[in-house]
This record gives C-alpha cells, sequence and structure tokens, in this order.
C-alpha cells in the first residue's frame, strides 16, 4: 500500500455550508489493520426490507434443501447473486396473530414483524407493541454513525385513525418502533433523503431557504470540488479510485433525483419539486440507492425499508395487472389471480436484486458491500388469502462480515419465531441480548 498520511474516519469534504461524508478509505484504517495478512476491520450493516400481503410460496419456496437448491419464479431475479443468500422457511410471526384479537392479520403482520410483539388492538392514541430489532439495535451500537438508523419507504401512511378492523395506522405502515408506543416514521421521498444524507444546512438557514439553495446549487460537489482535489493527492491509487467512483455515484444519484422530480434550471425559485418519482420501479431503486450510498460512506449501518405498507392495495398496471394488490391477496384459490400476485413479487424482487447487485459492485477492502451486510427481505404473511403467519417468506442475503454462511435453503421446524434470527443477528453487529420479543433462542445453521 502506498504510504500516505492516516485520516480519521470522520473526515468529510469540506465546502460553503456543506460537508460531504466519504467513503471508508484504506487511509483510514490504523496501520496495524496490514499488518501479518489479517482481514481488515469492516464494519458488518443490517437492514430489513418489507412487502406486504405475503407472496405467493408455490412461487417462492425451493423443493430442496442445502445448497443444491433450484431458484422458484419469484427468486429467478436472485441468480446471479444465488451464491448470496440464505432461503428461510418455517418462521413464524406468532405475534401477528389474533390471539384472541379477532381480524386485522395486516395490521399486526407488519407490526409484529421486527418486534415479536403482539401489537394493542386500538386506533386512538394508546397504540403499544414492542421495541423492533432495527432500534434495538441502533440505540446499542448506532453511535458509530451519524445515522443510528434510517427508515425508509415509498408509500405514505397515517400515524392515526383506523386503518385495519379497529388497528391503527401507525401499525400498517411502521415497521420501526423505537419504544413500545413511538413508531418512528420512514421518509419516502428520495430528495428529502439525499440532502439529510450529504447536504448540511448553514446556520440560522429556515428548510425553504436550504430547498432555494440545494436548487439554485444544484451540485453538492460543486461545493466540496477543491477539498476533494486536495485530498486526492494525499491518497493512494487504489483509495483515489475509490474516491472517484464515489463521487462519481453521488452525481449520478443527484441527477436521476433531478430527472425523477421534473427539476430544470428555470426551477430555480419555485416551490420546491417534491422529488418523488411518478416510475415506481425508479422510486425503490432511487431509495436503495441512496441506502448503498449511505452505506459506503459508512454515514449509516441499519435501515428498514417498507416497499410498501401492509395491506396495500397499488395498482401494477405497469407491469400489466391493473389490480389492486390486497384485493389480489385475496385470491380465492383462482389461478389467475395467483399468476399476477406472482408477477408482482417477481417484480418486488426484481428491484431488491439491483439492491444486491449495487452492493456487490462496490468493493470494500478484500470484499463488497454487501459481504460486509446482512439484508433480510420478507413479509409478516404467508400467504395473503390464508392470512397466515407461519412458513413465511423470508431470506437473508450478505455474508455478514463472514458470519453467514449463504448460497443454502435451510428449513426449520414450524413455529420456529422469527425473532430467534433478529436474535442471530443482533450479535452479529455487536448488539447481542438474550431475549427480543417472543425469540426462544439463537437460530442455528446460519453458518457451516
Amino acid at each position: 500500500m502506498t504510504h500516505v498520511r492516516r485520516l480519521s474516519r470522520r473526515t468529510v469534504l469540506r465546502g460553503v455550508g456543506t460537508a460531504l461524508s466519504l467513503p471508508l478509505l484504506e487511509a483510514m484504517l490504523p496501520a496495524r489493520a496490514f499488518a501479518d495478512g489479517q482481514p481488515l476491520p469492516y464494519p458488518n450493516r443490517m437492514a430489513f426490507f418489507y412487502v406486504p400481503n405475503g407472496v405467493h410460496m408455490p412461487h417462492w419456496t425451493p423443493s430442496a434443501t442445502g445448497t443444491e437448491f433450484e431458484l422458484p419464479p419469484i427468486l429467478e431475479p436472485l441468480a446471479p447473486l444465488r451464491h448470496q443468500i440464505l432461503v428461510l422457511s418455517g418462521l413464524t410471526a406468532d405475534k401477528a396473530r389474533p390471539n384472541g384479537d379477532g381480524p386485522g392479520d395486516h395490521a399486526r403482520a407488519l407490526a409484529a414483524f421486527l418486534t415479536g410483539c403482539q401489537p394493542k388492538k386500538t386506533d386512538g392514541a394508546d397504540i403499544r407493541v414492542g421495541i423492533s430489532v432495527d432500534q434495538f439495535a441502533a440505540a446499542r451500537v448506532g453511535q458509530h454513525t451519524r445515522f443510528p438508523s434510517l427508515e425508509l419507504g415509498c408509500e405514505q401512511g397515517a400515524q392515526s385513525g383506523n386503518c385495519d378492523s379497529g388497528y391503527s395506522c401507525a401499525y400498517s405502515s411502521s415497521a420501526s418502533w423505537k419504544t413500545e408506543s413511538t413508531p418512528v416514521a420512514k421518509e419516502i421521498n428520495p430528495r428529502l433523503v439525499f440532502d439529510r444524507l450529504f447536504a448540511s444546512q448553514r446556520p440560522g438557514e429556515s428548510e425553504a431557504e436550504r430547498a432555494r439553495r440545494v436548487s439554485r446549487e444544484r451540485s453538492i460537489l460543486d461545493l466540496v470540488r477543491e477539498d476533494a482535489r486536495d485530498l486526492a493527492a494525499q491518497l493512494g491509487a487504489k483509495d483515489r479510485r475509490k474516491l472517484d467512483e464515489y463521487l462519481t455515484s453521488v452525481r449520478e444519484l443527484e441527477q436521476r433525483i433531478n430527472r425523477a422530480s421534473g427539476q430544470t434550471p428555470a426551477d430555480v425559485g419555485l416551490p420546491r419539486p417534491d422529488g418523488i418519482p411518478a416510475d415506481y420501479a425508479e422510486h425503490i431503486r432511487l431509495m436503495c440507492d441512496l441506502l448503498a450510498l449511505a452505506w459506503q460512506a459508512d454515514l449509516n449501518r441499519i435501515a428498514t425499508f417498507l416497499v410498501a405498507n401492509e395491506g396495500s392495495n397499488r395498482s401494477y398496471a405497469f407491469i400489466n395487472v391493473p389490480e389492486g394488490h390486497h384485493d389480489l391477496s385475496h385470491h380465492g384459490g383462482n389461478a389467475e389471480k395467483q399468476a399476477k400476485i406472482s408477477k408482482i413479487n417477481v417484480f418486488h424482487m426484481t428491484q431488491f436484486a439491483h439492491f444486491l447487485q449495487r452492493l456487490a459492485a462496490t468493493p470494500e477492502g478484500d470484499g463488497t458491500l454487501l459481504d460486509h451486510a446482512m439484508i433480510v427481505y420478507g413479509s409478516g404473511i404467508g400467504d395473503g388469502n390464508a392470512h397466515n403467519h407461519d412458513n413465511l417468506p423470508i431470506l437473508v442475503a450478505g455474508r455478514g462480515c463472514g458470519t453467514l454462511s449463504p448460497g443454502r435453503h435451510v428449513r426449520y421446524p414450524r413455529e420456529t419465531p422469527l425473532n430467534n434470527l433478529w436474535l442471530s443477528m443482533l450479535d452479529r453487529v455487536g448488539a447481542g441480548t438474550d431475549r427480543l420479543g417472543d425469540s426462544t433462542g439463537r437460530l442455528e445453521d446460519l453458518s457451516v
């Protein structure tokens, strides 16, 4: 490695009113990290992607276990990354079941997914469930990054009112719970996420003033160009290449957000565009790319992403499925409806595969961001027609810094708590605990 000045992990590129975080560079690692050929100390990230209304399970579940399984139709978009996924069958979210509370499976499915707790049936202010795994981890290890957790989504949701059989809308639109009575609101606007991550606010500057400045200045990179040039002169060839790739990604993401929101130079002085693309696929991908950049810059290590709220009745006419998703999920065994549900499921998985491929294409040390992550994809409902909460569609992507052995389908005994997986993941990010929600122990067979 070229001998260069050691950099603090907190080094940023500065400009007028702006501080842009950097990816993890070798110059930021202690010199002893390169001694004796030991693996470099990269952080383990954790994210949870949630899809609503369950999936068409016959097109999700591999028939064989172990390494010799074939990808069923819904998982086919993951074919290039087959070696990076663990498909986990048999896991149960018991607290999403009625357990005496009657209807409301959609609200309970999301509320219990990351908490493992029974949500109180109420549409008033007295909501209660439990702390979610992401917020539990953020409270213990989140101090290592600027943003202890990120909560993202693509569908706005209310935090009050009745959304499902007497359950508050907060339950069906919030996956993250900071306390048992405090849901964490998600951000669905990619422009606001970008600004939060990369565009600093000047002292005394209002949100409206910052919006006008960001619109006028067009690119955060214009503000830090001189500092970036000075820093590059101090780096070795490998770090210079990584810095250039990172800055290029930031620039490209800015441009995509501008195009998605219809922003042009003529917009200066007009109300700021909302930044939410009309194209749903582009919306999902922008949010995924923002999270990938946040991880690359080590701004965050723990995130949740709601592809849509639980019970969502979004139309997918753009893939020739004009019916509402929730309506279709009550298929009654109709083969045509099941085929359309599977088509929606494949669409969601294709967007998730884009995120994984982005991580896999981002080098970090002797691996990639995907090697240094654990990303869960799943739903709190199995089959949308049955509203069952056992044998859930769950997979984990990534190697968790070598703590996971992907490329397998593992089948667990029925009624194995989903929260046993969360307990095992908490261990791997340094936030271990004896119990979370209805967990009964660690999940075995995640590594071999």
